[in-house]
């Protein structure tokens, strides 16, 4: 068995139209969700194992404040240019690419692919709504991240910043 967190990245900044869409940090409501979501994932006691994040500078402050406030070393995320938009078929790809003494990690990116992706790992039930930070906590019935497939996941919890 597995644990999977997949984890849209805090709301980002549009006030500057000038700024590449791989540029964009986070807004003021972003700085402040990603401190507050730590701290709930940090209350039930979850501590990843292997981190990775797309490379957009939205998701990696979202994962390095994630982490930090968990204790992961922010130094040890690990950036992956492949999650910017990614399709579902390529996030399954990174999943099946964590380190296998990894019994919990988390992936940072951006919806529709984190969103679609959680709909097909855990198969036969949808996720209605994937927002800005949501977390989805699923445990994979698998031994090694390589069997990473659609429809091997539970959904054991969804977390939203509105509703902390």
């Amino acid at each position: 068995m597995k644990e999977l967190f997949l984890i849209r990245h805090a709301k980002s900044d549009w006030n500057d139209p000038g700024i590449p869409d791989h540029d964009r940090p986070l807004n003021s409501r972003g700085e402040r969700d990603a401190p507050r979501m730590a701290a709930a994932l940090k209350e039930q006691g979850i501590l990843p194992d292997a981190v990775v994040s797309s490379t957009a500078t939205r998701a990696k402050e979202t994962a390095k404040t994630v982490c930090d406030g968990l204790g992961f070393s922010p130094d040890t995320i690990e950036l992956n240019k492949d999650l910017y938009l990614a399709a579902p078929s390529t996030i399954l790809r990174v999943i099946q690419q964590f380190d296998e003494s990894a019994g919990t990690a988390f992936a940072f990116g951006h919806n529709p692919g984190m969103h679609e992706t959680v709909n097909q790992l855990i198969g036969g039930w949808n996720v209605s709504e994937f927002p800005t930070l949501a977390v989805a906590r699923m445990e994979l019935n698998i031994d090694y991240w390589g069997e990473a497939d659609w429809e091997c996941g539970l959904l054991t919890d969804l977390l939203i910043p509105r509703r902390l």
